[in-house]
């Protein structure tokens, strides 16, 4: 969802040849290639098909197979996305053979330590030379940590530049074939949700508080429910229980997602980027986690912290209601970040050929 936007504004450079790194990270189709075919990006150049396995593994497993690629292309710069862990791979690799990178949605932190991304967020902006930033807190949290401020640029968004193309498509074309069309027609006022996150699904007693959460709202309102495969095996696991009114859906493609959620009551959510979009859409938030990189969602736009307990759930639920008209759009989320960094780096002379170390995101990371 990142990636897209960048290289749909790289091809009206011609003087840069982009070259796309599939690693494989998320490797069931639904959860990937959906995700290629709706958001219209060509077929990676390569594929390093990592697959699953415990952060080390699949970090090695995507160290190998890039190291091999950069020896034999030698590109002049390494873009990474996002805070996963293709993006800590491809960093480490790329910086160890005194190539550029380039990180893409740089300087965010949730100062915790338990959180994977927040290592992975850590460790590549330590290395990288290039920081693209979403918010002002980002450029703060560099400027703390030591880096320069010439290396440090405020670019807004690429993945709201993908949202608001993905919105207009929505506008444009016949939405009568998606497979939620009736199912949306039929439920009146309804709610969204995402829940993938390890530290939600993979401890019981959290599971089960969320739950009660969930069951309840649902007396409310339907809540659409894309089930993340992780989540499904946990939900087996725990004997977890969802009410009648949470419709369980398959993985949904980033269009059919957006689809059901920019017209929903209130997205229940514990990923990173329904955060900023539903910021950027005007959409109530509910973030069901303990803490948030991105502040910004929470100080300026329709973002509620509720924390993982039921009653807190349900607390920030109804507040959320509410922030609907509060809500302010963030500084340069306009749809051209991603026009702003080739702007960097064309300028920088690193036009030549480029690398996208990139996974497909389900977080919807």
């Amino acid at each position: 969802m990142k990636i897209a936007p960048i290289f749909r504004a790289s091809l009206l450079h011609p003087e840069l040849r982009c070259r796309i790194i599939h690693t494989g990270q998320h490797y069931d189709h639904a959860m990937s290639q959906s995700f290629f075919d709706d958001l219209g990006i060509p077929k990676p150049d390569f594929f390093l098909d990592a697959g699953s396995g415990t952060h080390a593994v699949q970090t090695a497993k995507i160290m190998v197979a890039f190291e091999d690629i950069c020896l034999k292309e030698r590109p002049d710069l390494v873009m990474v996305v996002g805070d996963v862990n293709s993006t800590l791979a491809c960093s480490i690799v790329a910086k160890k053979l005194q190539l550029k990178v380039a990180h893409v949605e740089a300087g965010l932190r949730s100062f915790d330590l338990d959180m994977p991304e927040e290592i992975n967020r850590m460790v590549t902006d330590a290395i990288s030379d290039f920081f693209f930033v979403t918010e002002e807190s980002g450029v703060a949290n560099l400027l703390r940590e030591g880096k320069a401020s010439d290396s440090i640029h405020l670019v807004g968004h690429v993945m709201i530049d993908n949202l608001l193309h993905q919105a207009q498509r929505l506008e444009e074309e016949d939405v009568c074939d998606l497979s939620t069309f009736s199912l949306k027609g039929e439920r009146g006022a309804y709610c969204f949700m995402t829940l993938h996150r390890p530290s939600n699904v993979d401890c019981r007693e959290t599971f089960e508080q969320i739950a009660v959460a969930l069951n309840e709202i649902a007396q409310e309102k339907t809540i659409f429910f894309p089930v993340h495969p992780r989540t499904r095996k946990m939900m087996e696991e725990f004997g977890i229980r969802l009410d009648a009114g949470i419709v369980q859906l398959p993985p949904l493609g980033f269009r059919e997602s957006l689809f059901l959620w920019k017209d929903a009551a209130a997205v229940l959510t514990d990923s990173g980027g329904l955060q900023e979009e539903t910021t950027a859409l005007g959409v109530p938030c509910v973030t069901i986690r303990e803490n948030t990189e991105r502040p910004i969602t929470v100080e300026m736009g329709t973002n509620v912290l509720a924390g993982t307990g039921a009653e807190a759930i349900l607390g920030a639920y109804r507040q959320s209601l509410a922030k609907r008209s509060k809500a302010k759009v963030p500084e340069l989320w306009d749809g051209n970040a991603s026009e702003r960094i080739w702007q960097v780096l064309v300028g920088c002379g690193h036009h030549d050929q480029a690398f996208h170390g990139t996974r497909k995101n389900a977080e919807r990371r």
